[in-house]
C-alpha cells in the first residue's frame, strides 16, 4: 500500500466489474480501504477482487442488480457484516443502451436506462443511509456526466437519467448533512471504456478538440479525494474532470 488516506474505511462500489468502477475499487484499496465490489456479472467482480488481493488489499464480490432494491439492501448488509460497517459509497452502475432520436427510441430500452442509472442510484443511496449513519458519517460519490448538465440530440435517455441523478445528489446532500454524510457528483468526462468505444472521433469533433480521453485510472485521484473528506467537507457539489464547457 502506498497511500493511507482511506485506512480503516469500508467502501461499496457498484459497477465495479470493469472500467471506472474497477479502477476506483483498486485505487481505494491502495489507499487502505476494504472493498465490497458489486455488479450484475459475478465473473467480472471476481476478477476485480482478485486484482485487489494481488496488490495486498481486502475485498469481496457481491452480485447485485441495482434495479432490484432487495438485492441492493442485501449488498449493504453483506458489506457491513463482513467488514463491520460502511463508510463510502460509489454510485457507478450505469447503462447507455438507447442512443436514438426520441421519435425513434425503443420505450423499453429508454425505460431501462432510467431504471439502471436513476432508480438504481436511488436504491443504492437509500440502502446505504442506515449504514453510513451508524458509522457517524461518510461519503457518497455519484458518478455523473456532463450530459446531465448539457446534452444534445439522441441522448435523451442517458442525459435525462444523469440529470435526475444530479438532482438526487443535491437533495441527498441536504437531507444527510446533519448526519455528517457528504454527497457529491464526480463527472469523469470521456474515459476509454466500452461506453465510449466507436464514438471517440465523434466526441472530439463535437467538442472542437477541446476534450481529452482518459484512462479509468485517471479518475481515481479525485475519487480518493472525495472519499477522504470529513463530514464537514464539500457536499452537494459537482466535480468534473472534463475540459469542455458544460
Amino acid at each position: 500500500m502506498t497511500d493511507c488516506a482511506l485506512v480503516g474505511k469500508v467502501a461499496v462500489v457498484t459497477g465495479a466489474g470493469r472500467g471506472i468502477g474497477r479502477a476506483i475499487s483498486m485505487g481505494f484499496a491502495v489507499a487502505g480501504a476494504d472493498l465490497c465490489c458489486s455488479a450484475r456479472t459475478l465473473r467480472e467482480i471476481d476478477e476485480t477482487v482478485e486484482l485487489i488481493a494481488a496488490q495486498g488489499g481486502r475485498a469481496i464480490a457481491v452480485r447485485a442488480d441495482v434495479t432490484d432494491y432487495s438485492a441492493v439492501d442485501a449488498l449493504f448488509e453483506r458489506a457491513a457484516a463482513t467488514f463491520g460497517g460502511v463508510d463510502i459509497v460509489v454510485v457507478n452502475a450505469g447503462s447507455a443502451d438507447e442512443n436514438n432520436l426520441v421519435e425513434d427510441s425503443d420505450p423499453m430500452v429508454w425505460r431501462r436506462t432510467i431504471d439502471v442509472n436513476l432508480v438504481g442510484g436511488f436504491h443504492t443511496t437509500k440502502a446505504a443511509i442506515p449504514h453510513l449513519r451508524q458509522r457517524g458519517g461518510g461519503n457518497i460519490i455519484v458518478i455523473g456526466s456532463g450530459m446531465g448538465h448539457n446534452s444534445g440530440p439522441t441522448r435523451s435517455a442517458y442525459a435525462s437519467s444523469k440529470a435526475g441523478l444530479w438532482m438526487l445528489t443535491r437533495i441527498l446532500a441536504q437531507e444527510l448533512s446533519p448526519h455528517g454524510i457528504c454527497v457529491n457528483e464526480l463527472i469523469p468526462g470521456p474515459v476509454r471504456t466500452e461506453f465510449l468505444r466507436g464514438r471517440e472521433e465523434a466526441l472530439m469533433a463535437a467538442t472542437r478538440g477541446m476534450e481529452y480521453l482518459k484512462q479509468p485510472e485517471d479518475v481515481v485521484p479525485l475519487a480518493v479525494f472525495l472519499a477522504s473528506q470529513s463530514g464537514t467537507g464539500p457536499t452537494a457539489q459537482s466535480f468534473s474532470l472534463a475540459r469542455r464547457e458544460r
